[in-house]
């Protein structure tokens, strides 16, 4: 099983190597650029490879057609500073990578170009423009000099306008009235705080990750699937696409209502204007005509959009800024308020009186006349929170900002900043000027008091529009973002198809059908709630995404945004959810639930991304600091458990004794070892690095739970002192070293017979299809090979082992493992595959039979080992049988029996003993079961090793030569002719000789001892592994 490839020269033993890879050759491959299959080369590109490759025949090459690349001048001849790929001498300076398409986010952010070291490179025409060293995603954010058509707004105009205008929408004009009647003064000022705060902690958040790097087409997405993954983000993304399609039908029909409440045939004010029929058709034909006119502005483009933006914005600014001269220049007057056309009544606007903002201090709720349900804190607050969710409008347009890590951040905190003072000042104002009765009976009550009640309107029609506007060509943009990360298949696949000027239309045309079935719901209030918890989901999310990478510690997040903190993310997180649950629990687990629906979809369709996973930072965080608290010098025998170090020359014919150890670690530390024969001095780059994918992707195709480690050595055996040497980390180290057997059966190949290897989908997560696996392993070796593993090299590396104080187990005949066995097709009939088969223990040493005692270190590490695989689940029906060797003369035996039984009772071990007389082979062996040799047993672990190492050493050489091979094979009948179909044997494996000369005879008997049992496992133990107290 121990495996050694050479780079140049076939070894027999291995088997044929495939041609030599990139590794092995003369120059290391250089890194291809992204889809390089289907994709052209850009000119620079090719410049910089023909470049390259005459760097490295020596000769000069022109960067342009005139001798010049944009004034930086490359002096003929001078090549001294440029270092081609794969050049081994560490001498030459500078470097040289082809550039690479800066097209995604994965794309590195540096692409190193030629550079001037000296003056000397100077030539006339070196003040022009020079390429730039860094280039940011699409090259424009950074000073790279493609320009994205797409990203032309500003900070103001792409962030500040749309955010303002979102967050003050039909709330600002329609239900300041709503809240302060219901919720009183006080308690709307702690609902606004409340939002505030929440919304605050989410914009610290937001501004953290958008300043950590290149933010591209998507918002809150983006930022959250490029730091939680594919999973988390798509689930909360599709969600907060939800929440923005509900949101711009909420301001929809809030438009309607305010139409309908001064146009409608049963509208209250003005008199007489009562022009348009009312009823649930015609309010969803009404709502239908707006969102149409919202689709006909999103599909022309941003740049539009952002024009009537700015235009609204100015507008809704003029009204706001009349209905707070209003509160001053308006006398106090009686306000009629008719409901329903047949029943009205009066009420005040008493201007700044204290006795009324008395009256308005406390909460009243009452029932609400829009949806005639009675009021409540949540539910008011579920309303008045509409007003605070549109802090996300402006990172929704990240894909159309020029600068999107630098506006999102402003423009956000300036939106939210001005909201409030607005909402602050209009909550204070109402509360001192206006009857709680007015409050309550008209939620457009702005109209009645200000200086000329058309401006109200105009706001309100205009708010209420853009806001639908802005929800709508946000929406848009995230499930762009969603279909061209191809989440959700085909479903979502038209939504990647976009204009000539980058507008993805067909999104816009998925978001405006989807608000229209919004709008057969027909009232405002009654879908507030779920917009609020959806988009409460969301912004826990990008809380939660911010904590992470917090937590995580990476040194690559360095936002340059700090007013942040671990406290600041964990109270958004805990903030949205607890707000959630109080607006409506139900709504609240339905959100939750489907999130994880989404997000178990996810998992299980979609492919292995390129983004980063920040669990893998937050595993990586937790690991290190828990291996640190894992300290060796607190070990305690009760709680060991086997760290094997497997060691595998070719994956094709041992995958069976891999699967094998993997049920027999419990838990504990399994790492496949490998060594690859060359000498790095000798090799332009390390050749290791380069196999792991295909090792890992092994791995994950057998199923088992294993580490890989991988070393470049001279020689197999100094390869492996290696791997026992740095294999793991503190208190994870291998305690136990497992060797295929040192025979010449012809290993057969495991990956012909399984169907994971056969049948598996062309490519794995990670980019190895299925012939570049196959093609990496080569074949398993044939009979006339000639082996590359002398034997002396095979029992040193045990040898070693043994010195290095490690466990050692030798793995014969696992080919045959699963041989006549049923295939496993159910978690039952795998529990049932082993039922009536047994796992033999043979505790004695048989090489050794001198030895008098079977309760050795090495024999209870057998019994340990063996007990191990039992609680395996599939091997759980199997059962264990312990072998106890007596001579017919021997009148104690019925005492040993009962002491070995007393023994497996203190260690909770169930098994059979069984007894079987062997008269014949001692015989055979010449020396009586009782003589034992020097210092009573010299394969004891636990003797001492100082005046007596020259006598073990003495007896272990002697001991060789008197076992002979017709005793050899009598035990191996012994073995064969015990009852019952085994599974598996457990053996005694006796020290090597100390006399390297018997390395080759010590081997020999093994093998004769071991000549067809099927599988068998050789174990010497060195280690304490049972224990008996509690």
């Amino acid at each position: 099983m121990l495996g050694r490839r050479r780079t140049r020269k076939h070894p027999p033993w291995v088997g044929r190597e495939p041609a030599p890879g990139p590794a092995f050759s003369s120059h290391a491959t250089r890194p291809s650029p992204p889809n390089s299959k289907d994709t052209c080369l850009p000119l620079q590109e090719i410049r910089l490879l023909c470049l390259h490759r005459a760097a490295r025949e020596g000769k000069p090459f022109p960067l342009s057609r005139g001798g010049k690349r944009r004034g930086a001048p490359w002096p003929p001849g001078n090549t001294r500073n440029v270092r081609t790929v794969g050049d081994a001498d560490p001498d030459k300076a500078g470097s040289l990578r082809p550039p690479q398409a800066m097209s995604t986010e994965s794309s590195p952010l540096l692409s190193y170009r030629l550079f001037r070291v000296s003056s000397e490179c100077e030539m006339p025409g070196g003040g022009q423009e020079e390429a730039p060293l860094v280039v940011g995603v699409a090259g424009s954010a950074t000073g790279g000099s493609h320009h994205d058509p797409a990203r032309q707004l500003s900070t103001f105009f792409g962030v500040i306008v749309p955010t303002v205008l979102s967050m003050f929408s039909i709330v600002v004009f329609m239900r300041v009235g709503f809240v302060i009647g219901h919720a009183g003064f006080l308690q709307s000022l702690l609902m606004l705080v409340v939002a505030y705060v929440i919304i605050s902690l989410t914009v610290l958040s937001v501004c953290a990750i958008s300043t950590n790097g290149a933010v591209q087409a998507g918002g809150a997405y983006f930022m959250i699937s490029r730091t939680l993954g594919p999973e988390f983000g798509g689930s909360i993304g599709l969600m907060f696409y939800l929440a923005n399609v509900c949101a711009c039908g909420v301001y929809v029909l809030g438009l309607v209502e305010a139409i309908l409440d001064d146009f409608g045939a049963d509208g209250s004010d003005p008199p007489g204007a009562k022009a348009l029929p009312q009823g649930y058709l015609y309010s969803f034909l009404y709502g239908s005509v707006v969102l149409l006119v919202c689709l006909l502005v999103c599909l022309v483009g941003s740049h539009i959009y952002s024009r009537a933006a700015f235009f609204i914005f100015l507008v809704v600014n003029a009204v706001l800024i009349t209905i707070f001269a209003s509160f001053f220049a308006v006398s106090p007057r009686e306000i009629v308020v008719s409901r329903d056309g047949n029943h009205s009544f009066n009420a005040s606007f008493t201007g700044f009186n204290v006795s009324t903002l008395r009256d308005n201090m406390y909460a009243m709720y009452s029932r609400d006349y829009t949806t005639n349900n009675i009021m409540s804190f949540a539910t008011v607050f579920a309303v008045m929170f509409n007003g605070c969710t549109g802090i996300m409008a402006g990172s929704n347009m990240s894909g159309e900002l020029k600068n999107a890590s630098s506006s999102i951040p402003k423009g956000t905190i300036i939106a939210v900043v001005y909201t409030f003072v607005i909402y602050f000042l209009l909550f204070f104002m109402t509360s001192f000027t206006c009857e709680r009765a007015l409050l309550k009976g008209d939620y457009g009550f702005f109209r009645a008091i200000n200086v000329w009640p058309p401006f109200v309107l105009i706001g309100i029609y205009s708010a209420s529009l853009s806001a639908s506007m802005s929800n709508l060509i946000g929406a848009s943009r995230i499930l762009h973002a969603l279909a061209k990360d191809d989440l959700f298949g085909i479903v979502l696949a038209p939504a990647k198809i976009v204009s000539k000027g980058g507008n993805p239309w067909v999104a816009v045309l998925y978001t405006w059908a989807l608000v229209q079935l919004v709008l057969f719901v027909g009232k405002l209030n009654t879908i507030a709630s779920i917009v609020t918890v959806f988009y409460l989901v969301a912004y826990a999310a990008v809380d939660l995404a911010c904590l992470a990478l917090e937590w995580a510690s990476a040194p690559n997040f360095r936002p340059t945004f700090q007013v942040f903190s671990w406290h600041t993310c964990l109270l958004g997180i805990v903030s949205c959810l607890v707000m959630m649950f109080l607006i409506s629990a139900a709504g609240a687990s339905g959100s939750l639930g489907l999130m994880l629906l989404l997000l178990g979809f996810i998992h299980l369709r979609s492919a292995a991304s390129s983004w980063g996973y920040i669990s893998q930072a937050l595993i990586f965080h937790q690991v290190r600091k828990y291996l640190l608290l894992l300290d060796i010098r607190k070990d305690h025998v009760k709680f060991w458990r086997p760290q094997i170090l497997l060691m595998v020359a070719n994956p094709r014919g041992s995958s069976q004794l891999m699967k094998f150890i993997n049920h027999l670690k419990k838990g504990g530390l399994f790492v496949l070892g490998h060594v690859e024969i060359g000498d790095l001095d000798t090799m332009p780059s390390d050749p290791i690095q380069a196999h792991y994918n295909f090792w890992l992707s092994l791995v994950d195709k057998l199923s088992i739970k294993a580490f890989v480690d991988l070393t470049l050595s001279p020689s197999v055996r100094q390869g492996t002192q290696h791997l026992l040497r740095i294999t793991g980390l503190g208190g994870m180290k291998p305690n136990t070293l497992v060797l295929g057997f040192y025979d010449d059966c012809v290993p057969e190949d495991y990956f012909l017979q399984d169907p994971a290897f056969s049948q598996a989908r062309e490519n794995d997560e990670f980019g190895v299809d299925l012939p570049a696996l196959q093609a990496h392993f080569p074949p398993v070796r044939e009979a006339e090979s000639q082996r590359a593993l002398r034997p002396s090299e095979y029992v040193a590396i045990i040898s070693d082992a043994v010195k290095m104080h490690k466990n050692v187990c030798l793995a014969r005949y696992f080919h045959l493992l699963e041989k006549d066995l049923p295939p496993s097709s159910s978690s039952t009939s795998s529990k049932r595959r082993f039922e009536g088969r047994y796992i033999d223990v043979w505790p004695l040493n048989l090489l050794r039979p001198n030895s008098p005692t079977y309760v050795d270190i090495c024999s209870l590490f057998l019994l340990q080992m063996a007990c191990i695989l039992t609680m395996v689940s599939s091997w759980k029906a199997a059962r264990l049988r312990i072998f106890l060797c007596v001579e017919s003369g021997d009148v104690g035996w019925v005492s040993k029996e009962e002491k070995l039984r007393e023994l497996l009772t203190k260690l909770r071990i169930k098994a059979t003993i069984k007894i079987v007389t062997w008269d014949q082979v001692v015989a055979l062996h010449g020396h009586p079961q009782h003589a034992a040799g020097p210092q009573g047993d010299p394969e004891r672990s636990d003797l001492p090793s100082g005046a007596e190492k020259p006598a073990r050493e003495t007896y272990l050489n002697a001991a060789t030569f008197q076992v002979t091979d017709e005793y050899l094979a009598s035990v191996n009948d012994l073995l064969l002719k015990q009852g019952g179909q085994t599974a598996v044997r457990f053996l005694y494996l006796p020290r090597p000789p100390a006399d390297t000369s018997q390395y080759e005879r010590y081997l020999e008997q093994l093998a004769i001892l071991t000549t067809d049992l099927g599988p068998t496992l050789l174990i010497h133990g060195l280690t304490p592994v049972t224990c008996t107290e509690l």
